[in-house]
């Protein structure tokens, strides 16, 4: 019997308040947080999931989009990526523009265009506010080779996500990452890492 687990170290990423952290309490606990607040360092959650037959456990990391809270735990957040989730927030166009300053980031702790890599629109569920449509962060996706989702954190079954339906796309949009990291070998572990700063560690099943 394989007991052995593989680890998929996926951070998300993007500008305070686009909802990073709802978005990986809603795939590792099921359920919108009743209450959030701004991350402080780095807010740390994983679950374990199964496909095709092996246990894979995706550990999620998002870290603060305050810089004043992110200097002390960046060069510990980037260490051994396997994928990179890009945020922003449909209602706020400055968070949009400032994905290519995230995607430079990155590229500066050198995480380049090998390390696969998606688009997140969310709160889709906000449709009267709107600021940045679809066929606009389309072609960011595209000229940065990138999948894009949009969907919502706070009602996964929003209309909006043009590659699901409606299905839960929030599970679907980290689960999709997943399959894409499954032909990759990363480091298996017994434990997660101890690292100052994280506030929360939620261990979840499919």
């Amino acid at each position: 019997m394989n007991l052995t687990t593989r680890i998929f170290k996926i951070i998300v990423i993007g500008d305070s308040g686009v909802g990073k952290t709802c978005l990986t309490y809603r795939f590792c606990a099921g359920k919108f947080p009743e209450k959030t607040e701004a991350t402080i360092g780095v807010d740390f959650r994983e679950r374990l999931v199964e496909i095709d037959g092996e246990n894979i456990k995706i550990q999620l990391w998002d870290t603060a989009g305050q810089e004043r809270f992110r200097k002390s735990m960046v060069q510990h957040y980037y260490r051994n990526v396997h994928a990179v989730v890009f945020v922003y927030d449909i209602t706020n166009a400055a968070s949009f523009h400032s994905l290519p300053a995230w995607i430079e980031e990155c590229k500066q702790h050198a995480l380049g265009t090998e390390v696969p890599r998606i688009l997140v629109g969310n709160k889709c569920d906000l449709q009267d506010s709107v600021q940045v449509n679809t066929d606009l962060a389309q072609q960011f996706a595209d000229a940065h080779s990138m999948p894009l989702f949009e969907t919502s954190a706070k009602n996964p079954n929003s209309q909006g996500d043009r590659n699901y339906g409606n299905s839960d796309h929030v599970e679907a949009i980290f689960m999709t990452v997943a399959h894409k990291l499954k032909s990759q070998k990363p480091l298996v572990l017994s434990q997660p890492p101890e690292v100052a700063g994280f506030s929360c560690l939620i261990k979840g099943s499919m």
